[in-house]
């Protein structure tokens, strides 16, 4: 109840268009109801009066009949075509939601689920949905109209052989809801195996590069062949489920006509029931019927529209772990003090920093180094707030970041990494990212500081130059210095240098180090690094191991020190002084 509750909310914005669909189907019913009777009628009046009288009557006859299926064709395209705008803009705006969603949920629930299963909720779920939301109030509401009005007629009629029907349509109810129990079940399964599939294709398409280059398609075909055939195995167990259900009202629907031919007659043989009046009920037992199997099959689009419901309230109902205080503060005039307070933080079980301290001044820049899985890039993440701290806290300029804004937090800080990511569009879209209303000015300013102007110029679209998905018409060192390109713009007080050019050849490294360099001066910059060559320059070098903080001090100072840093400098550099 309380998932249908959220469902029908949905239909609030559009309570005038609803409530006018629901009166044109009512007046569809009412039309198709009252066919039988007017011929009931004039086979009692009209059609036993002179020739003379029946041909006078016909025109009129004629006029009111066209005029009431003229306003039924009319009610009818109101159902079919506002209905199903209706259901659209219900499905415009689930997905709205759940994009909405997707877009506040923290970094924990994307390293749980996949991007394929995502996209199969924002899909091929709320397609049935809104099949559901259009269709399902309105064939419900016809068919309860046309059920309960044909069996009043059909009681006024002839009593004992209704509720006689009575009696095999609730057995066929009865079977309905128990049977219903089962679709519900398959169609849920139906729904996380085309998630799977999804999520098969979306993972190998995105990492084709990586299956060509090691000629395993084989390999990603029997993995999306495994996803596949499950799909179909849940399909079949689904079909299997759907084909003894509507055989089963298939079959009930078999004995309600059984029922009039053989009582009514045995009603017709004892004198109670005219043979006419079983003609005019036989035309009623149609009318009773036909909504009978909308109601079959309205079952399982309600299947269908609810399970995809039901995920997709999963996902609006989803704790957003990271979101603003009520009264968080927005972080104005940064100068960029640092201070990382008895901080300890682990991924659930697993601990990855604990009493972690650090103060970094206005300006200053520090390195960390040491072996992968020591914390670096989680110590950056966490001042993002990608993830909050488990103990202490972490301030900039003496603020608790959990107290401030995360609009404002991430505006402060900007990021380089080594994974570059670059959105479908232009080269100058992308640059513009950093600050979505800068000027064609202000865009070419940050190309020529990152030192990508001269190449995007020797480009035949220039600045409009289409980079593919992800980048994927750019050099590994282009796509960077588009990302240095985008932070010069954004210009935040706060820098984050992830291994940014860790996997760059040294003709590209020596480009990026030096643009890195522009873009560090009058900020904090905090920078993970591998290649030792890069942080020379740093106010201070963080050296983190297993066991947090294993030494700090300048590049000179750690190596006249002989421990951790300089064993992993002469690593480096042994025989290249």
């Amino acid at each position: 109840m309380r998932i249908m509750l959220k469902f029908i909310s949905y239909y609030k914005p559009y309570k005038k268009v609803f409530f006018i669909d629901m009166l044109c189907a009512m007046v569809i019913s009412i039309i198709d109801l009252a066919f039988p009777q007017i011929l009931n009628y004039l086979n009692a009046t009209l059609y036993l009066d002179t020739k003379e009288a029946i041909y006078n009557s016909l025109l009129f006859l004629a006029i009111g009949l066209i005029a009431m299926y003229l306003i039924r064709a009319l009610c009818k395209y109101y159902v079919s075509a506002q209905g199903h705008i209706m259901g659209s803009h219900m499905e415009r705006d689930m997905r709205k939601d759940l994009f909405d969603k997707y877009e506040e949920l923290s970094f924990s629930y994307y390293d749980k689920n996949n991007t394929g299963e995502m996209l199969s909720k924002m899909v091929s779920d709320l397609f049935d949905i809104c099949e559901f939301a259009h269709h399902g109030p309105e064939n419900v509401f016809i068919s309860l109209l046309k059920i309960f009005g044909s069996f009043i007629i059909l009681l006024s009629i002839h009593v004992p052989l209704t509720l006689i029907l009575v009696l095999v349509t609730v057995i066929m109810f009865v079977f309905a809801l128990l049977q219903n129990k089962t679709m519900q079940r398959t169609f849920m399964e139906n729904r996380r195996q085309i998630a799977n599939v999804n999520a098969s294709l979306q993972d190998t398409l995105a990492g084709i590069r990586v299956v060509k280059s090691f000629a395993n398609e084989d390999i990603e075909r029997n993995k999306f062949k495994k996803s596949n055939e499950k799909f179909l195995e849940s399909k079949k167990n689904n079909y299997h489920c759907m084909g003894r259900y509507q055989a089963a009202n298939s079959f009930f629907q078999g004995m309600l006509y059984v029922v009039i031919l053989v009582f009514g007659g045995l009603f017709i043989a004892n004198g109670t029931l005219a043979p006419v009046s079983l003609a005019t009920y036989a035309l009623y037992i149609n009318i009773f019927i036909a909504p009978i199997e909308v109601l079959v099959e309205f079952t399982e689009m309600f299947q269908k529209g609810y399970s995809g419901f039901k995920r997709f309230n999963e996902v609006m109902e989803t704790r957003v772990e990271i979101k603003d205080k009520p009264d968080a503060k927005v972080l104005k005039d940064v100068k960029g003090i640092i201070d990382y307070d008895h901080v300890s933080f682990g991924y659930g079980d697993e601990k990855v920093l604990e009493d972690l301290d650090i103060h970094i001044d206005a300006g200053k820049s520090i390195a960390l180094v040491g072996p992968s899985g020591g914390g670096k890039t989680t110590i950056c993440s966490l001042l993002l707030r990608f993830y909050d701290v488990d103990k202490g806290s972490i301030k900039i300029d003496g603020q608790d970041i959990r107290d401030l804004t995360l609009h404002s937090l991430r505006r402060s800080i900007g990021i380089v990494q080594q994974d570059v990511y670059l959105f479908a569009g232009s080269i100058k879209e992308n640059i513009a990212y950093g600050r979505p209303l800068a000027s064609d000015e202000e865009i070419i300013e940050a190309a020529k500081k990152a030192n990508i102007h001269d190449f995007i110029m020797s480009l035949p679209d220039g600045y409009d130059t289409y980079v593919g998905e992800r980048g994927a018409r750019l050099s590994g060192g282009q796509k960077q210095r588009i990302s240095i390109a985008r932070i010069f713009l954004k210009d935040p007080k706060i820098l984050i240098l992830d291994e940014a050019t860790s996997a760059l050849d040294n003709e590209s490294e020596r480009y990026i180090q030096k643009s890195l360099e522009e873009l560090a001066k009058d900020r904090t910059c905090i920078t993970i690094a591998h290649r030792l060559s890069t942080i020379r320059n740093a106010d201070e070098i963080i050296v983190i191991g297993d066991k947090g903080i294993e030494e700090r001090g300048t590049h000179k100072e750690l190596l006249e020190k002989g421990d951790v840093y300089a064993k992993y400098y002469r690593l480096q550099f042994e025989g290249l002084e």
